[in-house]
């Protein structure tokens, strides 16, 4: 359970960071008014604020979140949230019923291109920029 609050709070974290220090990212969230959680079955999560051009994000369910992410429990939320085929793994979990979407979905890919931010850039090869 820890570990996965820990890694809620430094999602957060992450954003803000991302926010800050990408002026693309900046733009993305600059006019966006979003509360979503991402929590377990069992009541335990965390609801995250885009509001103003800033995240915040506090321990705690919302009344009313646009969309949510509810996990099965929290060891399986850790092994999804944290899986270096993070996106296969989301399929998986969809798939499995581990994962349970909630909410609009139009919010839910816009919350996909956020973290499109996430990614670490692409290292291109001095032999994959010629031309030939």
């Amino acid at each position: 359970m820890l570990k996965f609050k820990f890694l809620l709070w430094a999602f957060a974290q992450i954003l803000k960071r991302q926010i800050r220090g990408n002026p693309d990212c900046a733009r993305y969230v600059a006019s966006k008014r979003l509360v979503f959680q991402i929590r377990t079955a069992s009541g335990a999560g965390r609801t995250f604020v885009i509001e103003g051009g800033a995240i915040r994000s506090f321990a705690g369910l919302a009344a009313n979140p646009q969309f949510t992410f509810s996990f099965k429990d929290a060891t399986r939320g850790f092994a999804i949230l944290s899986a270096k085929d993070s996106q296969a793994a989301f399929l998986r979990a969809l798939g499995s019923k581990e994962l349970v979407i909630s909410g609009d979905f139009q919010e839910v890919m816009w919350f996909q291109g956020l973290t499109a931010f996430l990614q670490p850039p692409k290292i291109i090869s001095p032999y994959e920029r010629t031309a030939f």
